[in-house]
Parts: structure tokens; C-alpha cells; sequence
């Protein structure tokens, strides 16, 4: 591995670099501002998205998921694939028969990265800072638990009790990373929760802790031995993750060994490029990461069910899923993946018809006296291919459209006021938890209108009473029920535009080991990972 000097700084930014020159030029450069260790192992993750914050209340999204489970710890997590919920700080959890208290027993002896013990009292203030700040996972735990509903019954025991029962609250408790309370609390200003301070600092306890931070590059950490996990024989002395939106520069970077890991969301001829280069492999895995366009249900023309039913019959879902990803993946008619419980089978979507997506727009009321912006993310070449895709239908549909591409934090704080959230948004929703809430829940919630999840700004009391027993219920195959009628209505009313399922695809250089697929963060927890050779 190539070594360079540690305590280099961060005199030059990406888009600086990017200004200056071509893709191998970017990725020679960023090799050479970047910090790190004199010695010992060290692995460079290049992402599509930016890193802008490293506060882990912030962000609930896999874009940024590196920071939470590499620099943070909860009481759970998931692991394995299929998804496994497993004790992490907490030892036992027991769930009164009412469904309303979580009482968790705590491990003793987890540290944080300044040494001092993780105790109850840090994670009711976590709770309590998620809620008050408002961002990340707030959009869930307000639906459920209310400030101050958690306690530190003692040193190493924590109780929540739940507003009503919630049959996916245990399913979010990982989303309750672990600040220092003390730390944070000391660097607070004007009662902001530290939000300042945490933006760009560290109060983990998670197996790599933070030494350098730039949200124009990314973060680099380095590992913490005192992790209570422990470590195996070998290990990743420190890790780095990128920012880098060119596709090529990220592939030609991960081809040179600048880079040992890069984002998987790539065109079928980037990953044969990669695959019979012989410096870099293509780790594959079953997921559950669905593709679709989030339509802003708040303003005309968009507003017009029948122009939204256009719009779903203009896009080419074979062109795109066969012809241009090469049949890797598989197609997906309605918000929830394929392969999960509460899929109503009998839903068949829409297809590729522009003579049925004319007759829509001749029922259309709403006058498309302007251009439709359909928005991608910028550095997912797969997002803005689908763009231009969509944008060729709508022309033969005579439709005028425009193409506009957005980072994904940029993106995301558009979405929080109908006003700025683009007409249409073309991106993923990934696995954060194994449930169904996990997507047509969520998106479709009017609890969660304005966030990346419910970008469409969709409210429908029907629906919402339909989620809302469906939480409220323990049995599945009962569950499985309000699911899926909740789905035939979103589906029959257009509230989106859902495109593919697929596998995961990871490329990472052929020296590393340990990497370890879990649908709940992208294979982006590397306290397993390794080189040999």
C-alpha cells in the first residue's frame, strides 16, 4: 500500500481538483492531499455522495452510513444477510406484554473514544437529541415515543416507553447511535445540542475514531483497539471515505490502487471493467435496494393523477433494467421489494406504453405550461441515465421536460419544503431496517412528508390509518394485509415511479478480505475487513 505522510491537512478541495483537470488527474491528486498514517494498513473508500456532516443524528441515509456504524455504537444492529437484529451495546432487551416498555441491560466496559463508559444516561440523551434536533431517524422515533419517555433506570439499564405499541420500534433502535453526553453537552452552543460542534467532531465509541474531517473530501479514522467487539488477527489501521462524484474517476482510481473500495452503483460495462482488470473484484449479494423516481404530489401539473400515470407509462423499464443494466437486475412494480412479506402479488405496475401515457395527459386537467424537472443525483450515473431515459419518453409523449442533477445532501435538504423539492426525484431507497415499513411505510406516511423517504409530500388519511394499524400490530400474515392494500392504493394512484430491485455489487480491490454484505449498510462497516498478501 502506498504510504504517505501523516498530519497532512486539507489545503485543497475536491471540486477544486476536479476544476483543474481529468479523471486520472483528480485521482492522482486526491491521493496526494488526503492524510495518512506513516504506517500500517490503510483502505480508501471512494463514494458517490458527499460526506458533509459526520454528526450520526444528522443523516439516515446509506449515502453516509459509513460514519454511523464505523464511528458509532447502538444498543443493536443488524447484521448477517438475511438481516439479523443482535444485541450490540446491550446484552438483553425485555418487552413488556402491553408492547409499550423496552427495557435493554447494558453491557459494562464499552468505551468511548475519549475513555470514558458508555452508561444509560448517554443513550437517553441520544434519544432526546434525535428528537430535538429533528434530522436523521426523528422522522421515525417521533411517530412513536415522546422527549423525556426514556430513563437510565440505572448505570447500565435504559427503559423506553413508547407512546402506543409499534411493531418496528425495535427494528429503529439501532438507528439510537451512542453520543458521549458529556462530551457533547460541553460543547454546546446556545442550546443547539452540540449540532455545531458534532458536525465535524467525534463522540463514539465505534471501532474506528475520527482524527481528520473535510466536508469538501470526506473523513478519515483509525481504528480504536479498545472496541468492545475486540479485533481478529488482522485489521484496517485506518479508513477513509471520499466524496467523489466522477463515475471514471472513481473506477479508474479503485483500478490503480488509489482507491480500495468504490460505491456499486455503476453501469454493467464499468463493473466487466472492473471484474477483468484482475486488480479489483466484484463482490455480489442478494438486497433489497429498490430504484424509483419520487413524483412531488403537492403542485400541478404533477398534482394531476392522470399526469403522474403518464409519466409512469413514458418511462422504459426493459430498455433500462435489460438493455442498459444488462439484466442484472429485476423488475420492481411497486414501492416494496420484491422478495419481502406484505407484496401484494397481483400488482402489476405499469410498463413502457406511450400511447397509454397520451391518453392520461388527454384526461389531465393540470396544464403543463413548463418544463418538468427530473432530478438526479449527481455521481450515480444510473440515476441520471434514468433521467434522460424518462425525459426521451416524455418527448414522444410530447411532454417537455429538463434534466438537473443534484448531490444527494444537497437533494435531501430540497425535499424538506414542497416549494424546492424537484418534480420529480430519480434515486434509491435502501434496507434500514427488514420490514415493509421500511418503504411503503415510510414513504408514504404523512409523517414523514419532507424527507428523502416521502419526497413526494404524500398525504392520504386512508393510507395513513392503514400504516398506522399496521404498526400497531404484531402478527405478520395480519401486518402482511394493511401492507399490501396500502401498496394497491399508492400503486392504482401513481404516487411514484418504481423501476428495480436488484443485487448488491461491491467493488473492492482483489488484496482486501473481511468485507461483509448486510442489507443495512452496504457492506460499509469494516471492522471485519482485511488485507492479505
Amino acid at each position: 500500500m502506498r504510504k504517505r505522510q501523516r498530519g497532512t491537512t486539507f489545503p485543497v478541495s475536491r471540486r477544486d481538483l476536479i476544476a483543474q483537470g481529468g479523471a486520472a488527474a483528480v485521482a492522482v491528486a486526491l491521493a496526494e492531499v488526503l492524510p495518512a498514517q506513516a504506517a500500517g494498513t490503510r483502505f480508501v473508500f471512494a463514494n458517490e455522495s458527499d460526506y458533509d456532516t459526520v454528526d450520526p443524528h444528522a443523516a439516515f441515509d446509506v449515502g453516509r452510513v459509513a460514519v454511523r456504524l464505523n464511528l458509532y455504537d447502538g444498543l443493536l444492529r443488524w447484521q448477517k444477510n438475511p438481516a439479523v437484529l443482535e444485541p450490540w451495546v446491550a446484552e438483553s432487551y425485555v418487552i413488556s406484554p402491553d408492547g409499550l416498555s423496552y427495557t435493554f441491560k447494558m453491557r459494562k466496559g464499552v468505551k468511548f473514544h475519549d475513555g470514558s463508559e458508555v452508561k444509560a444516561q448517554d443513550v437517553v440523551y441520544s434519544l432526546d437529541r434525535i428528537l430535538a434536533v429533528g434530522k436523521g431517524a426523528s422522522s421515525l422515533f417521533k411517530t412513536m415515543i415522546d422527549p423525556g419517555a426514556a430513563k437510565a433506570v440505572d448505570d447500565y439499564t435504559v427503559e423506553f416507553t413508547l407512546r402506543k405499541p409499534s411493531a418496528i420500534f425495535l427494528s429503529v433502535v439501532p438507528e439510537i447511535h451512542i453520543v458521549n453526553r458529556a462530551l457533547v453537552q460541553k460543547n454546546e452552543a446556545g442550546g443547539d445540542w452540540g449540532q455545531a460542534w458534532l458536525s465535524k467532531n467525534d463522540a463514539g465509541s465505534g471501532a474506528y475514531k475520527l482524527t481528520q474531517f473535510d466536508p469538501a473530501v470526506g473523513f478519515v479514522a483509525q481504528r480504536f483497539p479498545d472496541h468492545f467487539k475486540g479485533w481478529g488477527t488482522k485489521w484496517l489501521d485506518e479508513i477513509e471515505f471520499r466524496g467523489v462524484k466522477d463515475t471514471n474517476t472513481r473506477v479508474l482510481g479503485l483500478l490503480r490502487d488509489d482507491f480500495q473500495g468504490i460505491g456499486g452503483y455503476l453501469q454493467t460495462d464499468q463493473l466487466n471493467r472492473i471484474k477483468s482488470n484482475g486488480t479489483a473484484q466484484v463482490l455480489e449479494a442478494e438486497s433489497m435496494r429498490v430504484m424509483m423516481a419520487q413524483f412531488n404530489m403537492t403542485r400541478a401539473p404533477i398534482s394531476d393523477l392522470h399526469v403522474r400515470r403518464a409519466i409512469s407509462y413514458a418511462f422504459d423499464y426493459d430498455g433500462f433494467n435489460k438493455d442498459i443494466l444488462g439484466g442484472l437486475v429485476e423488475r420492481n412494480p411497486t414501492p416494496l421489494p420484491n422478495t419481502i412479506w406484505g407484496v401484494p402479488k397481483d400488482v402489476k405496475g405499469y410498463s413502457f406504453d406511450l400511447d397509454k401515457a397520451k391518453a392520461e395527459l388527454a384526461k389531465a386537467q393540470a396544464k403543463i405550461d413548463k418544463p418538468i424537472e427530473l432530478a438526479f443525483l449527481t455521481g450515480f450515473q444510473q440515476s441520471e441515465q434514468a433521467a434522460q431515459l424518462l425525459q426521451n419518453g416524455l418527448t414522444k409523449a410530447g411532454v417537455p421536460s429538463k434534466v438537473v442533477g443534484y448531490p444527494w445532501p444537497t437533494i435531501v435538504d430540497k425535499f424538506k419544503d414542497p416549494n424546492t423539492t424537484p418534480d420529480v426525484s430519480i434515486y434509491w431507497i435502501s434496507t434500514y431496517y427488514a420490514d415493509p415499513h421500511n418503504w411503503v411505510g415510510e414513504m408514504f406516511s404523512s409523517s414523514t412528508a419532507g424527507t428523502f423517504k416521502n419526497a413526494a409530500h404524500y398525504k392520504n388519511p386512508k393510507v395513513d390509518a392503514l400504516l398506522d394499524k399496521a404498526l400497531s400490530l404484531t402478527d405478520q400474515s395480519e401486518r402482511a394485509k394493511l401492507y399490501e392494500e396500502a401498496t394497491r392504493i399508492v400503486v392504482d394512484e401513481a404516487a411514484g415511479l418504481w423501476i428495480y430491485n436488484t443485487k448488491w455489487y461491491g467493488p473492492y480491490s482483489n488484496k482486501l478480505k473481511g468485507i461483509v454484505f448486510y442489507p443495512i449498510g452496504s457492506a460499509q462497516e469494516m471492522r471485519t475487513a482485511y488485507y492479505e498478501g
